[in-house]
């Protein structure tokens, strides 16, 4: 694999971790404004944010699906594996990020 890709793999791995990381901190603001616990509102978010934090790590769904597209109609199975690739990195990243904050909250993330 080229170099440009390893550092590919290495920026959605660590944009999935953030998207979730990030979103359900500041996200439980809000929860925290209205008067809702915390530390179980940032669980509660961090769950919704899963796949968002994957299509962003990605660059969205559309590029996904054109390199898809690309491998399958014009033979190129090395940009099918790229892109599945990319995707496995980016659900490392939210489950990692998932792990991190089910351990500084001590609760349970299904």
């Amino acid at each position: 694999m080229e170099e440009r890709f390893v550092f590919s793999l290495i920026h959605c791995y660590f944009i999935a971790l953030g998207v979730i990381m990030g979103g359900s901190i500041i996200g439980s603001i809000g929860y925290l404004a209205t008067g809702d616990p915390p530390l179980t509102s940032i669980t509660t978010v961090a769950r919704k944010l899963r796949i968002w934090a994957i299509v962003a790590a990605i660059g969205g769904t559309f590029d996904a699906i054109s390199n898809f597209e690309k491998g399958i109609l014009n033979g190129s199975t090395l940009d099918i594996v790229k892109q599945i690739l990319l995707i496995i990195t980016a659900m490392g990243g939210a489950q990692t990020s998932l792990l991190i904050i089910e351990w500084l909250t001590q609760e349970d993330i299904e």
